[in-house]
């Protein structure tokens, strides 16, 4: 893969992640987080599969969401048993 393709690649993964996404700091709902890593991650196999080729951000952006998820999950946690 040269480097305009891995441009191309990036670019197209940006514009689907800015219209679909909302970003990890804004998120307010664990539901919604899971929707969101959900889909990374279908995106992220699909073009390991179809470019062989994933972005380092991707998964940068998907560790953040994991970490806001695992915020939640705490909160919740602490909610119903403290």
């Amino acid at each position: 893969m040269n480097n305009f393709e891995m441009k191309k690649v990036e670019m197209e993964l940006k514009n689907f992640t800015a219209r679909n996404f909302e970003k990890p700091s804004n998120c307010r709902n664990a539901a919604q987080i899971r929707f969101y890593i959900s889909e990374l991650c279908s995106k992220i196999e699909e073009y390991e599969k179809k470019f062989n080729y994933v972005p380092e951000w991707a998964y940068t952006l998907l560790n953040q969401y994991t970490i806001v998820q695992n915020s939640l999950v705490h909160l919740e946690f602490v909610k119903c048993y403290a």
